[in-house]
């Protein structure tokens, strides 16, 4: 699919009609809404699927208008996201992360360490190997790609998730 689709739109849409369909889908599937860890789980990978096809769409879009570049260095990119890292604010450093023009070992290893931080373990797990694939000698990304393994096999176990729910259900009496 591409980002229209994914957004429901056709791809005339204007920016105005990508930034309003992007809103009302990311109201209807935040994360926070749901108790139940698979939905939130879910719910999470439909946001960073909405966030990707949002930016595409307001690039394409942009350019129907005149060349706009929303593309920054690889180190201007890691720089920003290192610090939405630090301050936990992961889905805003996954974007920055996709305004990189290129892709190198460091960038797959930040990006491994905020899915990580999403609890997205598989996915983690992906961008650490791709980051040891770029660079075998470094035992950073090595810990890191062993580190979401382990996170992917220990959330696959029955008394964890009943777990995990069960934290979840507090954490949602103790918002309201």
């Amino acid at each position: 699919m591409n980002a229209f689709e994914i957004l429901g739109l056709r791809d005339d849409a204007d920016e105005q009609q990508v930034r309003q369909a992007y809103h009302q889908q990311v109201k209807a599937c935040h994360p926070d809404q749901f108790e139940d860890q698979e939905a939130q789980q879910r719910a999470q990978e439909k946001l960073i699927q909405l966030n990707l096809a949002y930016e595409e769409a307001i690039r394409l879009t942009a350019g129907k208008h005149g060349p706009v570049s929303r593309t920054v260095s690889v180190e201007e990119a890691k720089r920003v996201a290192r610090k939405l890292l630090e301050q936990q604010r992961y889905e805003s450093a996954l974007l920055q992360l996709s305004h990189a023009e290129t892709r190198d070992d460091e960038w797959y290893y930040i990006h491994g360490q905020l899915l990580m931080g999403m609890h997205q373990y598989g996915t983690a797990h992906q961008s650490f190997r791709e980051a040891v694939r770029l660079k075998p000698e470094n035992n950073e990304y090595r810990q890191g790609a062993l580190d979401a393994a382990i996170a992917v096999k220990k959330h696959q176990k029955w008394p964890y998730r009943v777990a995990e729910w069960a934290g979840n259900l507090l954490h949602a009496r103790n918002k309201t």
